[in-house]
Protein backbone atom coordinates (compact mmCIF):
# COMPACT_ATOMS: atom_id res chain seq x y z
CA UNK A 1 0.00 0.00 0.00
CA UNK A 2 1.02 3.60 -0.52
CA UNK A 3 -0.14 7.01 0.61
CA UNK A 4 -0.22 7.94 -3.08
CA UNK A 5 -2.93 5.42 -3.93
CA UNK A 6 -6.39 6.73 -4.73
CA UNK A 7 -9.38 5.55 -2.72
CA UNK A 8 -10.44 3.47 -5.71
CA UNK A 9 -7.17 1.54 -5.76
CA UNK A 10 -7.51 0.77 -2.05
CA UNK A 11 -10.98 -0.67 -2.64
CA UNK A 12 -10.11 -2.99 -5.56
CA UNK A 13 -9.72 -6.76 -5.38
CA UNK A 14 -8.00 -7.56 -8.71
CA UNK A 15 -8.63 -10.60 -10.87
CA UNK A 16 -6.07 -13.40 -10.45
CA UNK A 17 -5.17 -14.96 -13.82
CA UNK A 18 -4.13 -18.57 -14.27
CA UNK A 19 -0.51 -19.33 -13.55
CA UNK A 20 1.98 -19.12 -16.42
CA UNK A 21 4.86 -21.18 -14.98
CA UNK A 22 8.39 -20.98 -16.37
CA UNK A 23 9.26 -24.60 -15.55
CA UNK A 24 10.13 -26.90 -18.45
CA UNK A 25 8.44 -30.19 -19.38
CA UNK A 26 5.14 -29.42 -17.67
CA UNK A 27 1.79 -30.77 -18.77
CA UNK A 28 0.02 -27.42 -18.62
CA UNK A 29 -3.72 -27.88 -18.24
CA UNK A 30 -4.64 -24.82 -16.17
CA UNK A 31 -5.44 -21.92 -18.52
CA UNK A 32 -7.62 -23.42 -21.28
CA UNK A 33 -5.10 -22.78 -24.04
CA UNK A 34 -5.56 -24.55 -27.37
CA UNK A 35 -3.01 -27.38 -27.68
CA UNK A 36 -2.94 -27.39 -31.48
CA UNK A 37 -1.73 -23.90 -32.34
CA UNK A 38 -3.10 -21.33 -34.77
CA UNK A 39 -3.81 -21.69 -38.45
CA UNK A 40 -0.67 -21.83 -40.64
CA UNK A 41 -2.24 -18.98 -42.58
CA UNK A 42 -1.92 -16.82 -39.48
CA UNK A 43 1.79 -17.52 -39.25
CA UNK A 44 2.26 -16.68 -42.94
CA UNK A 45 0.44 -13.36 -42.55
CA UNK A 46 2.46 -12.44 -39.47
CA UNK A 47 5.72 -13.05 -41.32
CA UNK A 48 4.55 -10.76 -44.09
CA UNK A 49 3.45 -8.08 -41.63
CA UNK A 50 6.72 -7.95 -39.68
CA UNK A 51 9.05 -5.34 -41.14
CA UNK A 52 8.85 -1.71 -42.10
CA UNK A 53 5.09 -1.68 -41.55
CA UNK A 54 5.60 -1.86 -37.78
CA UNK A 55 6.75 1.76 -37.72
CA UNK A 56 3.21 2.75 -38.76
CA UNK A 57 0.17 2.93 -36.52
CA UNK A 58 -2.45 0.22 -37.07
CA UNK A 59 -5.87 0.96 -38.51
CA UNK A 60 -7.72 2.37 -35.47
CA UNK A 61 -10.96 0.87 -36.79
CA UNK A 62 -9.40 -2.55 -37.55
CA UNK A 63 -11.70 -2.70 -40.55
CA UNK A 64 -10.15 -5.78 -42.18
CA UNK A 65 -10.57 -7.74 -38.96
CA UNK A 66 -14.14 -6.57 -38.48
CA UNK A 67 -14.94 -7.58 -42.04
CA UNK A 68 -13.42 -11.04 -41.55
CA UNK A 69 -15.47 -11.55 -38.38
CA UNK A 70 -18.62 -10.28 -40.09
CA UNK A 71 -18.08 -12.59 -43.06
CA UNK A 72 -17.64 -15.61 -40.81
CA UNK A 73 -20.88 -14.91 -38.92
CA UNK A 74 -22.90 -13.63 -41.88
CA UNK A 75 -23.52 -10.16 -40.47
CA UNK A 76 -22.56 -6.55 -41.30
CA UNK A 77 -19.20 -5.16 -40.22
CA UNK A 78 -21.08 -2.34 -38.46
CA UNK A 79 -22.35 -4.95 -35.99
CA UNK A 80 -18.82 -5.86 -34.85
CA UNK A 81 -16.64 -4.31 -32.15
CA UNK A 82 -13.06 -5.50 -31.60
CA UNK A 83 -10.67 -5.10 -28.70
CA UNK A 84 -7.49 -6.28 -27.02
CA UNK A 85 -8.81 -9.67 -25.98
CA UNK A 86 -12.35 -10.31 -24.81
CA UNK A 87 -11.36 -9.04 -21.35
CA UNK A 88 -10.93 -5.52 -22.72
CA UNK A 89 -14.13 -5.87 -24.73
CA UNK A 90 -15.95 -6.90 -21.56
CA UNK A 91 -14.47 -3.99 -19.62
CA UNK A 92 -15.90 -1.59 -22.20
CA UNK A 93 -19.23 -3.45 -22.07
CA UNK A 94 -19.50 -2.95 -18.32
CA UNK A 95 -18.81 0.77 -18.62
CA UNK A 96 -20.84 1.46 -21.77
CA UNK A 97 -23.86 -0.79 -21.30
CA UNK A 98 -24.09 -2.11 -17.73
CA UNK A 99 -23.44 0.96 -15.57
CA UNK A 100 -26.96 2.01 -14.53
CA UNK A 101 -28.86 2.80 -11.34
CA UNK A 102 -30.18 -0.72 -10.94
CA UNK A 103 -27.82 -3.61 -10.13
CA UNK A 104 -26.75 -6.09 -12.79
CA UNK A 105 -27.15 -9.85 -12.43
CA UNK A 106 -24.71 -12.69 -12.96
CA UNK A 107 -24.19 -16.21 -11.50
CA UNK A 108 -22.63 -16.81 -8.12
CA UNK A 109 -20.19 -19.24 -9.72
CA UNK A 110 -18.86 -17.71 -12.92
CA UNK A 111 -16.00 -15.77 -14.52
CA UNK A 112 -14.35 -13.98 -11.60
CA UNK A 113 -13.55 -10.86 -13.63
CA UNK A 114 -17.21 -9.76 -13.45
CA UNK A 115 -17.15 -8.54 -9.82
CA UNK A 116 -13.74 -6.98 -10.50
CA UNK A 117 -15.22 -4.81 -13.27
CA UNK A 118 -18.10 -3.89 -10.98
CA UNK A 119 -15.63 -2.74 -8.33
CA UNK A 120 -13.58 -0.79 -10.86
CA UNK A 121 -16.56 1.06 -12.33
CA UNK A 122 -18.77 1.32 -9.25
CA UNK A 123 -21.51 -0.97 -10.59
CA UNK A 124 -23.93 -2.61 -8.16
CA UNK A 125 -24.56 -6.29 -8.73
CA UNK A 126 -26.54 -9.26 -7.43
CA UNK A 127 -25.36 -12.84 -7.85
CA UNK A 128 -27.93 -15.47 -8.75
CA UNK A 129 -27.02 -18.94 -7.43
CA UNK A 130 -26.50 -21.77 -9.86
CA UNK A 131 -28.71 -24.78 -9.34
CA UNK A 132 -27.60 -27.76 -7.26
CA UNK A 133 -26.31 -29.27 -10.51
CA UNK A 134 -24.29 -26.07 -11.16
CA UNK A 135 -26.45 -24.88 -14.04
CA UNK A 136 -28.02 -21.49 -14.81
CA UNK A 137 -31.76 -21.46 -14.16
CA UNK A 138 -33.56 -18.70 -16.08
CA UNK A 139 -36.54 -18.80 -13.72
CA UNK A 140 -34.26 -17.71 -10.89
CA UNK A 141 -33.23 -14.64 -12.91
CA UNK A 142 -36.83 -13.82 -13.68
CA UNK A 143 -37.70 -13.94 -9.99
CA UNK A 144 -34.88 -11.51 -9.16
CA UNK A 145 -35.24 -9.09 -12.07
CA UNK A 146 -38.89 -9.07 -13.05
CA UNK A 147 -37.71 -7.25 -16.16
CA UNK A 148 -36.16 -4.52 -14.00
CA UNK A 149 -32.37 -4.73 -13.64
CA UNK A 150 -29.29 -2.90 -14.88
CA UNK A 151 -28.36 -5.79 -17.17
CA UNK A 152 -27.50 -9.49 -17.16
CA UNK A 153 -24.21 -11.14 -18.06
CA UNK A 154 -22.95 -14.72 -17.97
CA UNK A 155 -20.66 -17.00 -19.97
CA UNK A 156 -22.27 -19.64 -22.15
CA UNK A 157 -20.89 -22.26 -21.65
CA UNK A 158 -20.41 -21.01 -18.11
CA UNK A 159 -16.94 -20.76 -16.61
CA UNK A 160 -15.58 -22.59 -14.73
CA UNK A 161 -18.38 -25.19 -14.84
CA UNK A 162 -18.56 -25.70 -18.63
CA UNK A 163 -22.36 -26.10 -18.56
CA UNK A 164 -24.35 -24.75 -21.52
CA UNK A 165 -27.67 -22.87 -21.42
CA UNK A 166 -29.99 -23.66 -24.34
CA UNK A 167 -30.88 -20.90 -26.81
CA UNK A 168 -34.57 -21.22 -26.01
CA UNK A 169 -33.78 -20.35 -22.39
CA UNK A 170 -31.71 -17.35 -23.47
CA UNK A 171 -34.67 -16.15 -25.53
CA UNK A 172 -36.88 -16.36 -22.45
CA UNK A 173 -34.41 -14.19 -20.59
CA UNK A 174 -34.27 -11.64 -23.42
CA UNK A 175 -38.03 -11.43 -23.75
CA UNK A 176 -38.50 -10.96 -20.00
CA UNK A 177 -35.91 -8.13 -19.79
CA UNK A 178 -36.59 -5.91 -22.84
CA UNK A 179 -35.26 -2.78 -21.10
CA UNK A 180 -31.93 -4.37 -20.07
CA UNK A 181 -28.91 -5.46 -22.05
CA UNK A 182 -28.23 -9.19 -21.86
CA UNK A 183 -24.57 -10.02 -22.50
CA UNK A 184 -23.64 -13.59 -23.43
CA UNK A 185 -19.92 -14.22 -23.00
CA UNK A 186 -19.18 -16.97 -25.53
CA UNK A 187 -15.46 -17.55 -24.98
CA UNK A 188 -15.98 -21.33 -25.18
CA UNK A 189 -19.04 -21.69 -27.39
CA UNK A 190 -17.12 -23.11 -30.36
CA UNK A 191 -16.59 -26.33 -28.38
CA UNK A 192 -20.33 -26.81 -27.91
CA UNK A 193 -20.64 -29.46 -30.60
CA UNK A 194 -20.67 -30.10 -34.34
CA UNK A 195 -23.23 -27.30 -34.70
CA UNK A 196 -22.03 -24.28 -32.72
CA UNK A 197 -24.75 -23.20 -30.23
CA UNK A 198 -24.02 -19.48 -30.46
CA UNK A 199 -26.57 -16.79 -29.59
CA UNK A 200 -25.45 -14.62 -32.51
CA UNK A 201 -28.42 -15.59 -34.75
CA UNK A 202 -30.76 -14.12 -32.11
CA UNK A 203 -29.27 -10.61 -32.47
CA UNK A 204 -31.45 -9.74 -35.47
CA UNK A 205 -34.59 -10.18 -33.31
CA UNK A 206 -33.37 -8.86 -29.97
CA UNK A 207 -31.92 -5.33 -29.81
CA UNK A 208 -30.93 -5.91 -26.15
CA UNK A 209 -28.57 -8.82 -26.91
CA UNK A 210 -24.79 -8.47 -27.09
CA UNK A 211 -22.53 -11.48 -27.71
CA UNK A 212 -18.82 -11.44 -26.84
CA UNK A 213 -16.31 -13.90 -28.28
CA UNK A 214 -12.54 -14.39 -28.35
CA UNK A 215 -9.87 -15.73 -30.67
CA UNK A 216 -7.84 -17.02 -27.72
CA UNK A 217 -9.48 -20.45 -27.41
CA UNK A 218 -10.84 -22.07 -30.56
CA UNK A 219 -8.43 -20.18 -32.81
CA UNK A 220 -5.37 -20.55 -30.55
CA UNK A 221 -4.45 -16.86 -30.53
CA UNK A 222 -4.25 -16.24 -26.77
CA UNK A 223 -0.87 -14.57 -27.31
CA UNK A 224 -2.18 -12.03 -29.85
CA UNK A 225 -5.07 -10.76 -27.66
CA UNK A 226 -8.07 -10.42 -29.97
CA UNK A 227 -11.68 -10.33 -28.80
CA UNK A 228 -14.91 -9.01 -30.27
CA UNK A 229 -18.54 -8.22 -29.58
CA UNK A 230 -21.52 -8.54 -31.91
CA UNK A 231 -24.82 -6.73 -31.52
CA UNK A 232 -27.10 -4.24 -33.18
CA UNK A 233 -25.41 -1.04 -34.31
CA UNK A 234 -26.49 1.17 -31.41
CA UNK A 235 -24.87 -1.15 -28.87
CA UNK A 236 -21.70 -1.25 -30.96
CA UNK A 237 -21.64 2.55 -31.18
CA UNK A 238 -21.64 2.76 -27.37
CA UNK A 239 -18.60 0.50 -27.23
CA UNK A 240 -16.81 2.51 -29.91
CA UNK A 241 -17.42 5.73 -27.97
CA UNK A 242 -15.86 4.25 -24.84
CA UNK A 243 -12.94 2.73 -26.76
CA UNK A 244 -12.13 5.99 -28.55
CA UNK A 245 -12.26 7.84 -25.24
CA UNK A 246 -9.74 5.39 -23.80
CA UNK A 247 -7.37 4.06 -26.51
CA UNK A 248 -7.87 4.55 -30.23
CA UNK A 249 -5.35 1.82 -31.09
CA UNK A 250 -6.11 -1.20 -28.88
CA UNK A 251 -5.09 -3.72 -31.56
CA UNK A 252 -1.67 -3.75 -33.20
CA UNK A 253 -1.00 -4.53 -36.84
CA UNK A 254 -0.05 -8.14 -36.03
CA UNK A 255 -3.24 -8.75 -34.07
CA UNK A 256 -5.41 -7.28 -36.83
CA UNK A 257 -3.73 -9.26 -39.61
CA UNK A 258 -3.46 -12.49 -37.64
CA UNK A 259 -7.02 -12.28 -36.38
CA UNK A 260 -8.40 -11.75 -39.88
CA UNK A 261 -6.42 -14.73 -41.21
CA UNK A 262 -7.65 -16.94 -38.37
CA UNK A 263 -11.29 -16.06 -39.03
CA UNK A 264 -10.84 -16.88 -42.73
CA UNK A 265 -9.44 -20.40 -42.18
CA UNK A 266 -12.61 -22.33 -41.45
CA UNK A 267 -11.01 -25.72 -42.16
CA UNK A 268 -8.33 -25.36 -39.47
CA UNK A 269 -10.87 -23.96 -37.03
CA UNK A 270 -13.23 -26.93 -37.47
CA UNK A 271 -10.49 -29.55 -37.50
CA UNK A 272 -8.91 -28.46 -34.24
CA UNK A 273 -12.08 -27.65 -32.29
CA UNK A 274 -13.61 -31.02 -33.20
CA UNK A 275 -10.40 -32.75 -32.11
CA UNK A 276 -10.68 -31.03 -28.73
CA UNK A 277 -14.34 -32.02 -28.42
CA UNK A 278 -13.45 -35.67 -29.10
CA UNK A 279 -10.61 -35.57 -26.55
CA UNK A 280 -12.93 -33.97 -24.00
CA UNK A 281 -15.43 -36.81 -24.28
CA UNK A 282 -12.70 -39.44 -23.93
CA UNK A 283 -11.19 -37.66 -20.93
CA UNK A 284 -14.60 -37.34 -19.29
CA UNK A 285 -15.20 -41.09 -19.56
CA UNK A 286 -11.72 -41.85 -18.20
CA UNK A 287 -12.22 -39.62 -15.17
CA UNK A 288 -15.63 -41.10 -14.45
CA UNK A 289 -14.02 -44.56 -14.48
CA UNK A 290 -11.67 -43.27 -11.76
CA UNK A 291 -14.67 -42.26 -9.65
CA UNK A 292 -14.78 -38.55 -10.48
CA UNK A 293 -17.99 -36.57 -10.78
CA UNK A 294 -17.66 -34.61 -14.02
CA UNK A 295 -20.06 -31.82 -14.93
CA UNK A 296 -21.44 -31.96 -18.52
CA UNK A 297 -18.98 -29.67 -20.29
CA UNK A 298 -19.43 -27.95 -23.64
CA UNK A 299 -16.12 -26.06 -23.30
CA UNK A 300 -12.45 -26.93 -23.87
CA UNK A 301 -12.12 -27.87 -20.21
CA UNK A 302 -13.88 -30.09 -17.72
CA UNK A 303 -14.89 -29.43 -14.13
CA UNK A 304 -14.52 -32.47 -11.89
CA UNK A 305 -14.28 -33.57 -8.27
CA UNK A 306 -13.57 -36.83 -6.51
CA UNK A 307 -15.74 -37.87 -3.54
CA UNK A 308 -12.76 -39.37 -1.70
CA UNK A 309 -10.04 -36.77 -2.31
CA UNK A 310 -9.67 -33.10 -1.41
CA UNK A 311 -9.48 -30.86 -4.48
CA UNK A 312 -6.53 -28.81 -3.32
CA UNK A 313 -4.59 -31.93 -2.33
CA UNK A 314 -5.26 -33.45 -5.76
CA UNK A 315 -4.00 -30.32 -7.51
CA UNK A 316 -0.83 -30.35 -5.42
CA UNK A 317 -0.23 -34.05 -6.03
CA UNK A 318 -0.59 -33.51 -9.78
CA UNK A 319 1.83 -30.59 -9.64
CA UNK A 320 4.40 -32.78 -7.94
CA UNK A 321 4.11 -35.03 -10.99
CA UNK A 322 4.60 -32.17 -13.46
CA UNK A 323 0.90 -31.60 -14.30
CA UNK A 324 -0.80 -28.27 -13.58
CA UNK A 325 -4.58 -27.85 -13.35
CA UNK A 326 -6.67 -24.99 -11.93
CA UNK A 327 -8.07 -25.11 -8.42
CA UNK A 328 -10.33 -22.39 -7.00
CA UNK A 329 -10.53 -21.79 -3.24
CA UNK A 330 -14.07 -20.48 -3.53
CA UNK A 331 -17.41 -21.35 -1.93
CA UNK A 332 -19.33 -24.24 -3.54
CA UNK A 333 -16.46 -25.24 -5.86
CA UNK A 334 -13.44 -25.73 -3.58
CA UNK A 335 -13.44 -29.49 -4.24
CA UNK A 336 -13.47 -29.15 -8.04
CA UNK A 337 -10.57 -29.08 -10.46
CA UNK A 338 -10.83 -27.25 -13.77
CA UNK A 339 -8.85 -29.26 -16.28
CA UNK A 340 -8.00 -27.98 -19.75
CA UNK A 341 -8.45 -30.49 -22.55
CA UNK A 342 -4.94 -30.94 -23.96
CA UNK A 343 -3.61 -33.28 -26.60
CA UNK A 344 -4.48 -36.96 -26.28
CA UNK A 345 -0.99 -37.63 -24.90
CA UNK A 346 -1.43 -34.91 -22.26
CA UNK A 347 -4.82 -36.30 -21.28
CA UNK A 348 -3.36 -39.81 -20.97
CA UNK A 349 -0.58 -38.45 -18.74
CA UNK A 350 -3.18 -36.76 -16.55
CA UNK A 351 -5.31 -39.88 -16.20
CA UNK A 352 -2.26 -42.03 -15.40
CA UNK A 353 -1.13 -39.56 -12.73
CA UNK A 354 -4.59 -39.43 -11.15
CA UNK A 355 -4.82 -43.23 -11.14
CA UNK A 356 -1.49 -43.36 -9.32
CA UNK A 357 -2.57 -40.72 -6.80
CA UNK A 358 -5.89 -42.41 -6.09
CA UNK A 359 -4.28 -45.83 -5.65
Amino acid sequence: MSKFWSNLVHSLTPYVPGEQPKLANLVKLNTNENPYGPSPKVLNVLREEVGDGLRLYPDPNAQSLKQAIASFHGIAAEQVFVGNGSDEVLAHVFLALLKHKRPILFPDVTYSFYPVYCGLYGIAYVTVPLSESYEIEVDDYLKVSGGQCGGIIFPNPNAPTGCLLALAEIERLLEANPESVVVIDEAYVDFGGQAIPSSIPLIARYPNLLVVQTLSKSRALAGLRVGYAIGQSDLIEALERVKNSFNSYPLGRLAIAGGAAAMADRAHFDRTRLAIIASRETLTLSLKELGFEVLPSKANFIFARHPGKDGEELALALRQRGIIVRHFKLPRIAQFLRITVGTDDQCLALVAALAEILS
